[in-house]
């Protein structure tokens, strides 16, 4: 097992790139089984979660070439669907949650789709009942078997209809707008998710033949259509990975410059990190953070402290918040963070705590952070990454932190980020993977 032992208090500079968007890849990766024709996908992120979904889609028999560092071709002409009952399938789509994602592609193209129980971070609860019941409405039957907790969905001829889904699921959504776009008739969904993943994803299918009306709001319609064709897609950059760099820069106060990162396509991320203080020029496709000695937190407009808490689209995504949190240990001021959507996302706080951090976790949903204005630094401690964005937030705070720091687990975090070791030390830091294993 590898490990990253980090040196603190190392100020970056220079400019970084952001890898393409992850949780783009995953649900675009699944759209490829929906035609037998060529599919090239640009900017895919080399990271294990994707490198894991690119293996399933070999194992049923799709044709994957690599014709570049981030650039693969896709055929699905060849799909062996009786791969679906095997135990080798089953291990591999238990190892990542964007086996889920195959469900709706498959069950469209071949009337059967099937995933065991998937697996992926351990932040609470992750049902998938949207999925499930949208495939249902579409005229899906729904089988599961408690023996193997394989979810099986079966439908032969699958018919367009109106649903209203209970909450906004990014990947549901995904799930049944991909059977929906060879469904017969006409689909409309109503409070869909409207993420920027779901725009690309549906700007794609388009690209295919389908035909989806609705494209970034929250009631998308959808008229079957027979099949669809091949095309090429380019990934937007991860806003991840943008956020998790602005606060990079804060907390190590160094000077960076995040290049080629579509500040249009980023929603309210960078006005989330304007409250935390972090100063920022945003121009036509870079992000510029220059190097802050302190930054404060805004509060309310009524004096009140600041609360910054996830939402569907546009609000503030989840997979910042780890992010937000780790920033104002270091600010002037006081925040809350809502976490609403998992129970188990802030437990990583712990790990913040013992580094010296002043927080409260009120419930396992909320947390307030009393920021200490670098009136004494983190300490380096040894840790473990419970999942990928407090691993990447652990990391950040390890980077400014007096001493040595330790984080197992890494390939948390390998999962969701490109090199990011080799990238960072580019920039002046002092990461080294370690085999813990040897020692």
């Amino acid at each position: 097992m590898d490990a990253y032992k980090i040196k603190g208090q190392v100020n970056l500079k220079g400019n970084i790139t952001p890898q393409g968007a992850k949780n783009e890849a995953l649900q675009v990766l699944a759209a490829v089984l929906l035609t037998d024709d060529t599919v090239i996908i640009n900017n895919l992120p080399d990271i294990l979660d994707v490198n894991r979904q690119i293996e399933l889609l070999e194992y049923l028999g799709v044709t994957c070439n690599k014709l570049s560092a981030n650039a693969w071709s896709f055929n699905a002409a060849n799909v062996q669907t009786s791969h679906l009952e095997s135990e080798s399938y089953r291990n591999k789509a238990m190892a990542i949650r964007g086996s889920v994602m195959l469900l709706g592609p498959m069950l469209a193209r071949f009337g059967k789709g099937l995933v065991p129980k998937p697996g992926g971070d351990k932040i609470g609860r992750r049902k998938i009942d949207t999925h499930l019941l949208g495939l249902m409405k579409l005229g899906a039957k729904f089988e599961y078997d408690s023996h193997t907790k394989n979810y099986k969905v079966i439908g032969e001829n699958l018919i367009g209809a109106d649903m209203l889904l209970e909450e906004a699921s990014v990947t549901g959504t995904a799930n049944i707008i991909m059977a929906a776009v060879l469904a017969t008739g006409k689909t409309t969904i109503y409070n869909a998710a409207c993420e920027p993943y779901i725009q690309q994803l549906c700007k794609m299918l388009n690209n295919m033949g389908a035909k989806i009306m609705g494209i970034s709001t929250n009631f998308i319609s959808i008229e079957g259509v027979n099949s669809l064709s091949g095309t090429e897609h380019t990934c937007l950059p991860d806003m991840i990975e943008i956020g998790s760099f602005i606060g990079l820069a804060a907390m190590t106060r160094s000077e960076l410059t995040i290049k080629d990162c579509r500040p249009d396509a980023l929603g309210i991320i960078p006005e989330v990190f304007k409250k935390l203080g972090i100063q920022m020029d945003v121009s036509a496709n870079d992000i510029y953070i220059p190097a802050q000695e302190h930054f404060e937190i805004d509060t309310h407009i009524d004096g009140s402290i600041l609360t910054l808490s996830d939402a569907p689209w546009p609000g503030f995504t989840p997979d910042l918040l780890s992010i937000a949190l780790v920033c104002a240990t270091q600010a002037r001021g006081n925040v809350l963070i809502h976490q609403k959507m998992f129970e188990s996302r802030l437990f990583f706080t712990d790990n913040l705590i013992d580094m010296g951090a002043q927080i409260i976790l009120c419930d396992p949903h909320r947390a307030t952070i009393m920021g200490i204005d670098w009136k004494y630094s983190l300490r380096g401690i040894s840790m473990r990454s419970p999942d990928i964005r407090a691993g990447v937030a652990l990391l950040i705070a390890a980077l400014s932190a007096k001493g040595d720091s330790t984080i197992h687990n890494i390939q948390q975090i390998d999962r969701g980020y490109e090199r990011i070791e080799e990238r960072l030390n580019s920039l002046g830091a002092e990461i080294e993977r370690i085999d813990i294993s040897a020692s």
